[in-house]
């Protein structure tokens, strides 16, 4: 486990091709709209909120499945 003082929700940050992540997102939960997933650097909680919204997931779930469709490795 992590023992950063850090609050790892407050710090995700999107790394690798956001395109293919979402593609894959979109093929998983089908109910995400592109708008849903439409990201900007620095704007992970407004992604986060709309997805959690659509999903009706807690934001530590919504991480996960978020981390799920990243590179390991960036």
């Amino acid at each position: 486990m992590n023992s950063s003082k850090e609050n790892p929700l407050e710090n995700f940050k999107i790394t690798g091709n956001w395109t293919d992540q979402s593609k894959k997102l979109k093929e998983k939960y089908s109910q995400l709209t592109d708008e849903d997933l439409k990201f900007e650097n620095g704007k992970e909680n407004d992604l986060f909120k709309r997805v959690e919204s659509r999903l009706k997931k807690g934001r530590q779930e919504v991480i996960n499945i978020i981390k799920k469709v990243q590179p390991s490795k960036a």
